[in-house]
């Protein structure tokens, strides 16, 4: 039997500088027995120099389209919006909530076939992979660096664009260069509340909030929103808010613009990672876009109380593309390795169950 090839699609989303297969990712498939045939990439963090000496091969950017059909297509984010029928397996987010039924259409007039990596579970339902941890991480990052923004700068100067960085420790001493800044302006240093702080989001928010050397941490999952309603004035009462929650059911606000209209308010920045933006249950109900790197954060007009922002970025990760490609592509290896028997391996019949599912309530 001849072996398995994974086809690693570079990424052409803008400001997109993760993969789902790095270096060392690729090389722990091919001593597997996998063939691993890897897209010249450039916007991804990783070169393609680091993929020599792994014993894969380094094929033309976007050459998966004419591949043999037998060839598994490995890509992160969604594919560009085009028409053509898709003939090979894709595994790839897909983010297709809207519009779904003209992604899914393109498989079926193709015969392929969509595994997306958003519905791989374990047998408690929870992901094997995900992005949880840097969202988090990133999102308390440019919220503290968007607290002290304010305090070192005049409400008519907005917080400025950011980009990826090279390495989380560029980032850190950037982070603890600004809240210092900040410091010293207040004379004090923020304290955050991290709603969620026991999942894979919450808990990079909080380490990230340690690494920059911020002291008062308060950390909510469950017990504490269960146990009495919102709004709450806890989040009125410090200076940044880091949602990290997985909204899956209407749940009171966790605050309003009525809760957060008082002079006392010592709130200055909300991140909400969960970005739940569109979502009628979103449970902070202060915004209704999401921004993005290149424009970080959105005032909250209120009638009372000093400046307030939201960041509602879906795309945090992308701020330390190598850790998170790495912790991510890890975390995916032991499904990815099961993909040559995937017909036999539960979180891929799973994936593909629900493919089918879905692809039969298309429209004729």
């Amino acid at each position: 039997m001849s072996p398995t090839t994974l086809h690693v699609r570079a990424e052409t989303k803008a400001l997109e500088h993760r993969t789902a297969i790095t270096p060392t990712i690729a090389k722990k498939l091919i001593d597997a027995g996998y063939v691993v045939n890897v897209e010249k990439a450039p916007l991804s963090i990783f070169p393609d120099s680091e993929y020599d000496g792994t014993g894969s091969s380094l094929v033309p950017t976007g050459s998966w389209i004419d591949v043999p059909s037998d060839h598994l297509i490995v890509g992160l984010k969604e594919l560009p919006e085009e028409d053509f029928a898709l003939k090979h397996t894709h595994v790839q987010f897909a983010h297709c909530q809207a519009g779904w039924d003209k992604v899914l259409g393109r498989f079926h007039q193709g015969g392929g076939t969509l595994l997306d990596l958003e519905f791989l579970e374990d047998e408690n339902g929870r992901r094997v992979a995900a992005f949880g941890y840097h969202a988090g991480f990133a999102g308390a990052a440019l919220a503290l660096e968007a607290w002290a923004w304010q305090l070192t700068h005049p409400t008519s100067e907005p917080f400025p664009s950011v980009s990826s960085y090279e390495n989380e420790d560029l980032l850190i001493a950037d982070v603890r260069k600004a809240v210092e800044q900040g410091r010293a302006k207040a004379g004090h240093l923020p304290s955050v509340l991290v709603i969620g702080a026991l999942g894979r989001c919450g808990r990079g928010a909080v380490d990230l909030c340690v690494r920059a050397g911020v002291e008062n941490i308060i950390k909510w999952d469950l017990p504490e929103t269960s146990a009495k309603p919102g709004p709450y004035p806890e989040i009125t009462a410090s200076s940044v808010f880091v949602n990290c929650i997985y909204l899956s059911a209407a749940i009171p606000p966790f605050c309003s613009p009525a809760s957060l209209s008082t002079p006392s308010r010592e709130l200055r920045v909300v991140c909400d990672v969960s970005c739940d933006t569109t979502n009628p249950h979103n449970p902070i109900p202060i915004y209704d876009i999401n921004t993005t790197f290149e424009k970080p954060t959105v005032p909250v007009e209120l009638e009372q109380g000093g400046p307030l922002e939201v960041i509602s970025i879906d795309h945090l990760p992308s701020l330390l593309p190598r850790e998170a490609s790495e912790a991510f592509s890890a975390a995916l290896l032991p499904s990815l390795l099961g993909l040559k028997d995937r017909g036999n391996v539960r979180v891929w019949q799973q994936a593909e169950k629900l493919f089918r599912e879905k692809v039969a309530t298309l429209p004729n």
